[in-house]
């Protein structure tokens, strides 16, 4: 396991202050594994495996959202902490997925903890706006998402140290029991598929199946060209879009159509 100074752990620990503070009242976008993935990547000395990881991450997390109270796994620590293990410990992206699975629950009952704990400040709140004082409301958001991005990181740096500490012991006893591996990369590899399901099970309606089975036989034929395989996902993503566009022009049309027949068959004007 490579040894990361002093500097490297320092802006792991900001970048996660700013993702977890980003996942609710930033741009709600940087903190996506995607995203999180290649910039740790880059503190810590390869971008490839944290862009690899990043993706392999944001497949499991694609159809996760919350819903009322409860929290998906968190994709913060989940998303960082799978970049952290696959690079120091030279894992597998999907055994690092895998391996990241208990820190992303962790994060989840942060968030949980955070909400519970701050819950009985919205009554404060309520009692600001009534005195019209709206730097009080300010510092109450301020010190919760401090709170929130300091909670996050501080979990995400004391597991990059304890993995630096016990890194080698670590990777000695999956050397030993290769089938705990064997056992995170399958895991890893199912949650992508996992994510792809939820996704599905909100998004697909009856009349969007044959684009579905469309896309999927595309990516069969388009993968199995050797010449193809490598471009195959922006391939896809573009002959994607060129669908959706002409779907988009299609209903614009019919949809103009249909209130221009309203306008020319009814109204005050002609008299019915």
């Amino acid at each position: 396991m490579g040894e990361f100074n002093i500097i490297q752990i320092l802006l792991v620990f900001i970048v996660t202050f700013i993702a977890a503070i980003d996942q609710f009242d930033l741009l709600e976008s940087l903190y996506q594994p995607i995203v999180m993935g290649p910039v740790i990547g880059a503190i810590l000395g390869d971008v490839q495996t944290g862009l690899i990881v990043g993706g392999t991450y944001q497949l499991m997390t694609i159809g996760n959202m919350p819903v009322g109270g409860a929290q998906p796994p968190n994709a913060v620590i989940g998303g960082i902490m799978a970049t952290v293990l696959a690079i120091s410990l030279k894992l597998d992206p999907a055994a690092s997925v895998g391996m990241a699975i208990p820190f992303a629950l962790l994060g989840q009952y942060a968030v949980m903890m955070l909400f519970t704990a701050m819950s009985p400040m919205m009554s404060k709140a309520d009692q600001f706006a009534v005195e019209a004082n709206p730097r009080a409301i300010d510092r109450l958001n301020y010190t919760a998402m401090g709170i929130l991005g300091l909670s996050f990181a501080l979990i995400v740096t004391l597991f990059f140290i304890g993995g630096q500490a016990f890194g080698q012991n670590i990777a000695n006893f999956f050397d030993q029991h290769k089938w705990v591996m064997d056992g995170f990369k399958a895991a890893g590899g199912m949650m992508r598929f996992v994510g792809f399901a939820i996704l599905l099970k909100v998004m697909v309606s009856r009349e969007l199946w044959g684009f579905y089975f469309l896309g999927f036989a595309l990516a069969i034929i388009i993968s199995g060209i050797e010449s193809l395989a490598g471009p195959a996902l922006l391939i896809l993503a573009i002959i994607g879009f060129a669908f959706a566009y002409w779907d988009f022009q299609i209903q614009t049309r019919l949809k103009g159509a249909a209130a221009t027949a309203t306008e020319d068959f009814g109204g005050e004007e002609d008299g019915i």
